[in-house]
């Protein structure tokens, strides 16, 4: 997937600034597919020379005039042709799965404390994502449409992160025990 599919999804959502975008990318979207503003705002400028997005300016005082996007023809017909094309499933390419591996050639109580640091990091991503679950998706059983899509992606992000956590228990269990 390339960023303009990420953004052209975010814009069938609403349109937006760049800035506006880059916002909703570092509350949303960008859990999964994460971007930098420049990034995004570089992005926007290639979909727009292409015919993808189109844009509005408006004014503001004293400030430089703002640049709402919104998805073009051209664009839905490029998210419509790229959502039916087939997906490679994810291969997962971990440093600290070869760090564990390595363990015995190195250090393992350091990457013991390197396990410990992607756990407690993943926690609090876990929270956040059920955090986000508890505010914008109370009664999972009533969703539709794109807000049911939304929260389909959040569960999924639950469920790696539930994942990751309870491995990591696992190795630091291990390590533990190991170190005795």
């Amino acid at each position: 997937m390339a960023l303009e599919h990420a953004i052209l999804v975010a814009l069938t959502e609403r349109a937006g600034s760049g800035y506006e975008l880059a916002r909703r990318f570092d509350r949303s979207i960008g859990y999964f597919w994460p971007a930098t503003h420049q990034q995004i705002y570089r992005v926007l400028r290639r979909m727009d020379e292409a015919g993808w997005v189109k844009h509005t300016e408006i004014a503001q005082d004293g400030r430089p005039d703002k640049k709402v996007y919104r998805i073009a023809a051209a664009g839905k017909a490029e998210l419509t042709r790229w959502l039916a094309e087939p997906e490679d499933p994810a291969v997962l390419r971990d440093g600290l799965g070869v760090k564990l591996r390595g363990a015995s050639a190195g250090s393992p109580e350091l990457v013991l404390k390197e396990v410990e640091r992607h756990r407690a990091e993943h926690a609090t991503r876990l929270e956040v994502y059920r955090g986000i679950q508890q505010r914008d998706f109370p009664k999972p059983s009533t969703l539709r449409g794109r807000e049911l899509h939304q929260y389909l992606v959040l569960r999924g992000g639950i469920r790696a992160e539930e994942s990751f956590t309870a491995w990591c228990d696992e190795v630091i269990h291990a390590l533990r025990k190991d170190n005795r």
